[in-house]
């Protein structure tokens, strides 16, 4: 595989070389390295050999931003490979090239990257707690939720390490207030951090209650967990100690038990079981109810395991607990002897609380100036702690407002800079800004006066409906009028008049008979023809025609001024007269619009028009085959908008179907509502 990638990258870098000016090819290459060096099948030394290589040929870009990306790639490599210095070096210098490009993001990882160097491998809290400060700030400004809660999260730590305790929990606080907020699995292990730190806190702080409250939701969290079990049994430790402290000795015992009984535990992390078994001993001492002898076992038990595992923390703890037993059962030779051992121990690792407990104990267990050196001791570690504490918190006060000045300060450079450019630019925008109202005014004037003509038409044809609708109206009126004349006037003499001549009947004479005969059938023939005219006339006609011969009137005489052909074809099934006046002026307006944009930019020969009902929604289309245009990159104009903004009034649809050479269709779709009748 290192052979296949070795040769492309060959060539691409050849093909870059031969070609001398070839970026794509070169931008390749650093493509290749950098997937190269993310490759965890590789060797840790390729993967460097590959990232530095994408480096090297990101500086011949002359492009930061490539550069950038070259080296974030490299810095993760680094920290892969355990390189932790080259990581910090790396990370600085991706800070410098992240502020001159004005990466936010970058800046804010690179904060963050320095200040975990800082902790993790330096133990420098105050150059790590500066850094995650920095990371924080600039993660909130392009509001990186999940990585401010991380940063706020070590802050909160690096608080808790150094005794800051209500400034860590405010933090911890603040932290998974956002971390409730995301729906985030891949934050559980982050949420059990902080409710942990929080518990440990709030005992640290003598806040019990709270404590185990913290600790029992931790708990919750290592359920969600997929590998939460044995996070779950240190959760447990932890909540025991509250209770213990509280003086719950019952439900304490019942944890410590439980975890002591866990097979699993004691293959799982022996270290951790040693120190439930001293937790476990210990609270039985505390209690008052225990066996001296089977108490002795459990401690040098614990004594024993970490010893054998060279595990000095729960060694000092076993020996501090047990010289209290010791102690207490007036074993005294035997409790100096652990106690000697855990003030040893506590030195030689650097765990100051509990060398201060040493030095107490010895004190007591030791006489005269024996008793007052390790009491001294005592005195002058105390005030040097406190003394270290003071000014760590005084160092991080100070480095927070040291960054909060420096961020007004560059506010404040930044507002001036503005100041200047607004200023420089200023005249150039009011040039600009005169030329635009001049021809704004223009542009305005001529758009008042095509408003003004288009509402001119607007009347004139509602007036033309109006006319209309009263024509019809008197129409109707006057074809009852005639139906009722003919039925109650002529047809009633007629009729009376063949009752008449049927009595004439009766007189004799063949010829008369016949002549009588003959007015008879032809009175019965004029009366069916009058009933059927009666019949005819009272019954309405058609509705709505009358609309439609507006639209064909419309179409065929701009059809006629345009010098196009047109076909328009209508449904009888729309009943023209129910639908509301301002829906049926705005189907009118969109064909007259329709047909002025064809006239003016489609040089199109031939036009058809259809309006038919489909489903309660009245379609429709217009179609020419002129020259057509791209729907995707050409703006409206007036004429569009204004058809798209009829359409919206009355609640419709319109779609525009359009391909250079192909002509244009305009579909509308509107809601066959009726008027109120």
């Amino acid at each position: 595989m290192n052979l296949k990638y070795s040769s492309i990258l060959i060539f691409f870098i050849c093909s870059f070389y031969c070609a001398g000016q070839n970026k794509e090819g070169l931008l390749k290459a650093i493509k290749e390295y950098r997937e190269l060096t993310n490759d965890s099948d590789l060797s840790d030394s390729l993967r460097l050999e590959y990232g530095k290589k994408a480096v090297e040929l990101s500086r011949i870009t002359k492009s930061d931003t490539t550069l950038l990306k070259s080296s974030k790639s490299l810095s993760y490599t680094y920290l892969m490979t355990g390189k932790y210095d080259d990581f910090s070096e790396i990370n600085h210098f991706n800070l410098g090239l992240a502020e001159k490009v004005k990466d936010t993001m970058a800046i804010a990882v690179a904060n963050f990257n320095i200040g975990w160097y800082e902790y993790q491998v330096k133990d420098n809290t105050t150059e790590s707690y500066k850094y995650y400060l920095k990371a924080l700030k600039f993660f909130s400004k392009i509001n990186d939720l999940k990585h401010q809660a991380l940063s706020l999260t070590v802050i909160a730590t690096i608080q808790d390490d150094e005794k800051n305790y209500l400034q860590s929990e405010q933090n911890a606080i603040q932290a998974l207030r956002i971390l409730n907020g995301l729906d985030d699995d891949g934050i559980l292990s982050t949420k059990y951090n902080l409710l942990n730190l929080l518990g440990l806190t709030a005992y640290k702080l003598k806040e019990f209650d709270k404590s185990i409250e913290y600790h029992n939701e931790a708990f919750e969290i290592t359920k969600k967990m997929e590998d939460g079990y044995f996070t779950g049994l240190e959760s447990r430790n932890n909540l025991a100690l509250p209770y213990r402290e509280k003086g719950d000795f019952k439900r304490a015992l019942s944890i410590y038990k439980d975890l002591v009984s866990n097979e699993e535990l004691k293959a799982y992390d022996i270290s951790f079981y040693a120190l439930i078994i001293d937790n476990y001993a210990f609270t039985k001492f505390l209690s008052g109810n225990y066996d001296y002898k089977d108490l002795e076992k459990e401690f040098k038990k614990s004594l024993r395991i970490s010893d054998s595992i060279d595990d000095q923390y729960t060694k000092l703890a076993a020996s501090i607990d047990i010289a209290k037993l010791y102690k207490a059962n007036d074993k005294t030779d035997s409790s100096l002897f652990y106690a000697k051992q855990s003030y040893n121990i506590s030195k030689d690792i650097g765990i100051n609380d509990l060398l201060l407990e040493s030095m107490l104990l010895l004190s007591d267990l030791k006489t005269g100036k024996e008793s007052i050196k390790y009491l001294r001791e005592h005195i002058k570690l105390s005030d040097s702690l406190l003394k270290a504490e003071r000014s760590v918190r005084n160092k991080s006060a100070r480095i927070e407002f040291e960054a909060d000045q420096l961020e007004a300060e560059n506010e404040q450079i930044t507002k001036e800079r503005l100041y200047l450019l607004f200023i420089s630019i200023g005249l150039l925008f009011t040039a600009i800004l005169i030329y635009v109202v001049i021809s704004q005014r223009a542009k305005n004037k001529e758009l008042r006066l095509i408003q003004a003509q288009q509402k001119a038409n607007e009347d004139i044809y509602n007036l033309m409906l109006g006319q209309q609708d009263k024509i019809d109206e008197a129409r109707a009126k006057e074809k009852i009028r005639v139906s009722k004349e003919l039925h109650d006037g002529v047809l009633g003499r007629l009729f009376g008049t063949r009752l008449s001549l049927d009595s004439i009947n009766f007189k004799e004479g063949k010829e008369a008979m016949m002549t009588r005969a003959n007015y008879i059938g032809q009175l019965k023939t004029i009366e069916e023809d009058i009933r059927k005219i009666s019949h005819e006339l009272n019954t309405d006609f058609v509705s709505g025609s009358g609309f439609m011969d507006i639209v064909s009137e419309l179409i065929k005489n701009q059809s006629l001024a345009y010098g196009l052909t047109a076909d328009f074809e209508f449904t009888d099934d729309i009943n023209w007269d129910t639908v509301p006046n301002k829906t049926k002026i705005n189907i009118y307006r969109i064909i007259q619009e329709s047909m002025q944009n064809i006239y003016k930019h489609a040089n199109a020969k031939h036009i058809k028009i259809d309006i038919l009902l489909n489903k309660n929604v009245i379609l429709l289309e217009i179609a020419d085959d002129g020259d057509g245009f791209d729907t995707s990159k050409s703006k409206k104009g007036i004429g569009l908008k204004n058809m798209a903004s009829r359409v919206e009034e009355i609640k419709g649809k319109i779609t525009f179907k359009s391909e250079p050479g192909k002509g244009t269709k305009v579909n509308v779709k509107i809601p066959y509502r009726t008027k109120p009748t």
